[in-house]
Parts: C-alpha cells; sequence; structure tokens
C-alpha cells in the first residue's frame, strides 16, 4: 500500500490551499473552492483568509461575491458552524450537511416556544415567518432590529429554560432569524460596520438547486480529499460532523484509495491522487484565526509541531492566527491596538524564512490598512503578542 510522507501532506497544502504566490487565485470564489470553504463564524476570517490567497488582496473583490453576485454563499453547515463557500457548491452543503442542521435548529426553537407555556406553536412559528419574510420582499435588507420593528410578533419574549438554573427571558427573533437563514430562506447581507463586523443586514435569498443527501455527501467528500487529502476517517468525520457510517459510505461512493501516513496510519485520497507532488521553493503565509488550512484535520501533527498547539489553540480547539513557513506552523501573529502587526516564532526557520515571512507581514499590514483585528476566540499566543 502506497506511503504519503507528512513532507509530502505539506507540499499538497501549499500548492492546493494557494499559499505559494505562484499559485494564488485571481477571484474570491476560486479561493474558497480550493479550500472547499472557508470559516465565518468570525466575519474578519472569511476576508483574511480571501486575500492571502489571492494575487491582488482586494477587500471590495470579496464584499461583491457575498453581497452583490452572491457567488459566494454563508451557511450553517459543517459541524454546526458558519462556512462561506461557492454559490455552486452550495446546493451539495445544504443537502450534505446544512438541512439536518436547519431541522434541529427549528426542533430546539419549537421545544423553547411550547416550554416557554403560553401556546406559542409551531402554527404561530409559520405565520412569523411569513411576515418576516413578507417584510424584507418589500423592505430590502434590513438588521434584525429593523426587522422586528416591522414585524411585532418577533418582539415577543419567551422564557428559556423555566425552572432551571439558566432560567432567563429572551426574545424570539434572534431564534427565528437564526432558523430562516438556516434554512437558507434568508441570507447575512452587507453589515452596518466595515468588513470586519458581525452585525449583517438579512435579506431574502434566491432559491437554490435541490440535491439528495447521499449522493451530496459524496461531491463533498471527494473535494474534500482533493483539498485535503490525505486524510483519516477521523479527520473528515470531524471536518463534516458525520457520523462513521456516513463517512464511510461517502468514502466507498468516490472510491476513495486507501494510502498510508508516516507512522502507519491509514487514511485516503482521492483516486487520481496517488501520485508524489513536486516539490515547490519554500513560501512563507500568514492565516488568520480559523483559517481552513489549520482547521482542516482533527490531527494536525504533519504541520503543526505538538508543542506549539497550547500557544495557538483555544480551550475549544479553534486555533489562533498563524505564521507559516513551508507548509508548516512555525509562529503566530496579532495585530495590537494601534495597527501594528507582530508576530512571533515558535520555531527557527532560518534567515530566508524570517526574511520571507517579515516581507509577508507587511504585504498583510499594506492591505489590512486602518482596519482593526481582534479574532473572535482569542488564543494565549495572540493575547500576548497584543498586550
Amino acid at each position: 500500500m502506497q506511503r504519503i510522507s507528512d513532507e509530502q501532506r505539506r507540499i499538497r497544502i501549499v500548492r492546493r490551499h494557494l499559499l505559494a504566490p505562484g499559485e494564488r487565485a485571481a477571484s474570491p470564489v476560486d479561493v474558497a473552492n480550493a479550500v472547499v470553504a472557508l470559516h465565518a463564524t468570525d466575519a474578519a476570517t472569511v476576508f483574511l483568509s480571501a486575500c492571502a490567497r489571492l494575487a491582488e488582496p482586494d477587500i471590495a473583490a470579496v464584499e461583491q461575491c457575498l453581497y452583490d453576485d452572491i457567488s459566494l454563499v454563508r451557511m450553517l453547515s459543517m459541524r454546526n458552524t458558519l462556512f462561506v463557500m461557492s454559490d455552486e457548491l452550495a446546493p451539495y452543503v445544504e443537502a450534505a450537511n446544512a438541512r439536518a442542521v436547519a431541522a434541529k435548529e427549528r426542533r430546539n426553537l419549537l421545544k423553547h416556544l411550547h416550554e416557554d407555556g403560553n401556546g406559542l406553536d409551531e402554527r404561530w412559528l409559520d405565520e412569523t415567518e411569513r411576515s418576516a419574510l413578507a417584510f424584507l420582499e418589500g423592505s430590502g435588507p434590513v438588521s434584525g432590529t429593523q426587522l422586528a420593528a416591522g414585524v411585532p410578533a418577533l418582539r415577543t419574549k419567551i422564557t428559556v429554560f423555566p425552572g432551571k438554573k439558566q432560567e432567563t427571558v429572551q426574545g424570539v427573533a434572534t431564534r427565528v432569524i437564526r432558523v430562516l437563514a438556516a434554512e437558507g430562506r434568508i441570507r447575512r447581507d452587507r453589515p452596518r460596520g466595515s468588513w470586519t463586523s458581525s452585525q449583517f443586514r438579512w435579506a431574502l435569498s434566491r432559491p437554490r438547486p435541490v440535491e439528495e443527501t447521499a449522493p451530496a455527501q459524496a461531491e463533498l467528500a471527494l473535494r474534500w480529499l482533493r483539498a485535503y487529502g490525505p486524510g483519516t476517517e477521523a479527520d473528515l468525520k470531524w471536518w463534516t460532523g458525520w457520523g462513521t457510517r456516513e463517512v464511510r459510505t461517502a468514502l466507498a461512493a468516490v472510491g476513495a484509495v486507501e494510502v498510508r501516513l508516516d507512522g502507519g496510519a491509514p487514511a485516503w485520497v482521492a483516486p487520481e491522487d496517488t501520485e508524489p507532488q513536486p516539490a515547490q521553493a519554500p513560501c512563507a503565509a500568514l492565516l488568520p484565526a480559523l483559517d481552513p488550512s489549520g482547521m482542516g484535520w482533527a490531527d494536525r501533527g504533519f504541520h503543526l509541531p505538538t508543542e506549539h498547539r497550547a500557544a495557538l489553540f483555544d480551550r475549544s480547539g479553534n486555533i489562533g492566527p498563524t505564521v507559516w513557513w513551508d507548509g508548516r506552523i512555525v509562529g503566530g501573529w496579532a495585530q495590537r491596538d494601534d495597527g501594528e502587526l507582530t508576530w512571533r516564532l515558535l520555531t527557527d526557520p532560518g534567515r530566508e524564512a524570517t526574511a520571507a515571512i517579515e516581507a509577508e507581514a507587511d504585504r498583510l499590514a499594506g492591505w489590512v490598512g486602518e482596519a482593526r483585528i481582534t479574532p473572535r476566540f482569542r488564543t494565549p499566543l495572540e493575547r500576548e503578542l497584543t498586550a
């Protein structure tokens, strides 16, 4: 059985994740497709991840794809996490993951309405949703506050977790909006602030093709293998949030080929992806918190030394801003309150690498300009660098 070394895995990351200057993309959609999907829990991550991989970093180009062309789509999907993907891929992600996530969101909301004990039921929710959609049809993009102001039912308050320690009174607007967004009936439009803001306006979504679940999961697994392979069953299970049976069914459906990693662990690659890849000249990259290249596997040991993990991850497993050299994480970076970009190496990659990292940091600082970036999930090293 063919073995694929850790070095080969790093070579693949650099090329397939568009980290080398010669591999960078012309459009944000090309970037998203290269890594399957961009993490979007932190609004700034979408722009930082995309621009790190664009030949010409361009905030306006990313905004155009997200809000004008709608060629990039935000969707609550893998691991119940917000991602951005191409409009072409979105129907497959919807069928493979988002549909089940949305169904769970709806069940949870109905459970809270029932437990509130004031007669709010599925019929009430349906009527409220119809009113919200009708309002958006006439208003165009509005904030959640504006939507609630225009739809009286959204100003209803309910008691959540009644009789328990965490009992609290909450408005239903945020929960109803979340369900509508999870079901793809509304979408996040331009935020009220800058590109780093998560205070989105809401707008009606356009219909998407409907795909069946099993073929969609096979398509998503194949794209993941092409971007992140070789990967283990555990890696794909973690990234997608699927069960073991779903993972194995999807791998079998696409004809995934079993290989061995360094140390002998079994892993999988796409059928056409068994040959070694040629090495390229080493390159530097500064990637943001939650970037796909740091979040693509359950086991990241082939590109992240174990001794650096505590500094670069928070307690929930979210990676912070990272410094890369030749497909390996060698440090972290942060932006101070005054806008200064600062970074620290956790491994000494040599003089050539340090000079390249410094140049890449200057490139990042140049296009970020006056924007201020504080990761939503802060890590020990990022906090130290900004103290």
